[in-house]
């Protein structure tokens, strides 16, 4: 009998294991700025999100992109407003703390997040039309 409840125990695990959600996203998508720039054309209802400071986001940004700044306590509850469904497109200004946002991002719930390699500085070193 013992051996028949662990039989039934490892059973039920492997089984939800086996049927994990598989519509969340299983890897996040880092793009080149210029990958970045040619999935973005011509998607003017894209999900872009700047995760930079208000400060460095007035500075100069990527058209159509939104402020949401990973660093605040409301990251999540900014994020959550955006479709869960659409592709995300986010970036900061070197890269590192929108590889921290999509980490973030992939874990709300997001199916496919594109983070740009390099962030802000490489879009600009690339000479890619940005809004100031």
């Amino acid at each position: 009998m013992k051996k028949l409840s662990i039989l039934f125990g490892l059973t039920v695990i492997l089984f939800f294991t086996a049927c994990k959600d598989k519509s969340v996203a299983q890897q996040i998508n880092v793009l080149t700025p210029q990958e970045f720039h040619d999935a973005l054309a011509g998607k003017k209802d894209a999900q872009l999100v700047d995760v930079r400071t208000p400060e460095e986001f007035a500075e100069g940004h990527l058209e159509n992109a939104q402020n949401i700044n990973v660093l605040e306590t409301n990251f999540i509850t900014e994020a959550e407003k955006l479709n869960l469904e659409k592709p995300i497109y986010i970036y900061c200004r070197s890269g590192k703390r929108s590889a921290k946002a999509a980490l973030i991002l992939k874990d709300v719930g997001f199916k496919e997040i594109y983070d740009m390699k390099g962030g802000y500085l490489h879009w600009e070193e690339e000479g890619l039309q940005s809004k100031n």
